[in-house]
């Protein structure tokens, strides 16, 4: 209802002041001009609430509330891929800090040069989830690598997987005795403390052979808490993908999640363009974008897949 009256209450605003902008028109044109700097101020908080009310009714899934848990891996192709992987880790930090949701590091391995190997966060705010789905596939980028003396030009490729965290108000009915915990070292850079103990925790539920680890803390009971809550959230996923097979069986965008499907390019070299590859959308300031400027991806492909769902 709060929604609905804030709508209501910018568009009886941008009403008046349209009225007051036709009748000053008549007295001057100061007065004239204010009446209508005000009405352009009024269409702005129209829109805006206009646009908010739209996502969040685009974000209507039960699942879309969740915070989000967002892995990213490089793909083949070394210290080029990491370095990607970690310029993708900024990206989504960025945006998260604009947002001002919370971000937790959950497990992080980094690149043997540079980049990183494997990171998970946790993002927690309004809708987190549902924003992050979006970014779920192959992220490619296309340009000249500053690790290749001979200035060519390289394409790399890292995955982004989202999971709603699963969090302590759903329930699901994991027994203990299909829990398997390995306890190992943690393989962070040589010669930091993090290595002296055997702290880091893999957790593997047996019957779906679905695991998780995390190596982040020196605290054991901190990574099997940690690992527990990804693995959680990994089967929340199977559930939901379960529950929506059907109803993804009919729109086309299934395959458009899928591994080894591109979502997105990002071109620095020889122009630069920022291209999901589902809805279409383009953006050329690649540097925003890569700042954590993903709105747009993110509303647009909203958007496409409710259309995808209800034709």
């Amino acid at each position: 209802m709060a929604r609905l009256s804030a709508l209501k209450k910018a568009h009886d605003d941008m009403e008046e002041w349209l009225l007051l902008a036709a009748e000053s028109g008549e007295a001057g044109d100061a007065e004239a001009q204010e009446a209508l700097e005000s009405l352009a101020q009024a269409q702005a908080e129209l829109a805006s609430r206009l646009d908010e009310t739209e996502l969040v009714m685009l974000l209507s899934a039960e699942e879309d509330g969740q915070d989000a848990i967002l892995e990213i891996h490089p793909g083949a192709g070394g210290t080029e891929s990491q370095d990607w992987a970690e310029m993708l880790l900024r990206q989504y930090t960025r945006w998260a800090a604009r947002r001002g949701f919370a971000v937790e590091e959950l497990d992080y391995l980094p690149g043997d040069e540079a980049g990183i190997k494997s990171v998970t966060l946790r993002l927690s705010g309004p809708h987190a989830y549902g924003f992050l789905k979006s970014e779920r596939g192959i992220h490619r980028l296309i340009r000249i690598s500053p690790f290749d003396a001979s200035g060519r030009r390289h394409t790399s490729f890292a995955s982004v997987d989202v999971m709603p965290d699963a969090g302590d108000d759903i329930e699901l009915d994991i027994k203990e005795s299909d829990l398997r915990f390995d306890i190992f070292r943690s393989s962070g850079p040589g010669g930091q403390s993090v290595n002296t103990t055997s702290s880091a925790v893999r957790v593997t539920h047996l019957p779906t052979g679905i695991s998780a680890q995390c190596q982040n803390e020196k605290s054991q009971h901190h990574n099997k808490e940690s690992a527990l809550r990804v693995l959680k959230a990994r089967l929340y996923n199977m559930e939901l993908q379960k529950r929506d097979a059907e109803r993804q069986a009919q729109y086309a965008g299934k395959d458009a999640i899928a591994f080894g499907s591109q979502i997105r390019t990002y071109t620095l070299q020889p122009y630069r363009l920022v291209k999901d590859h589902r809805t279409g959308t383009e953006a050329g300031d690649v540097d925003a974008v890569l700042d954590g400027r993903i709105d747009q991806f993110q509303h647009d492909y909203l958007l496409y897949r409710h259309e995808q769902e209800h034709h």
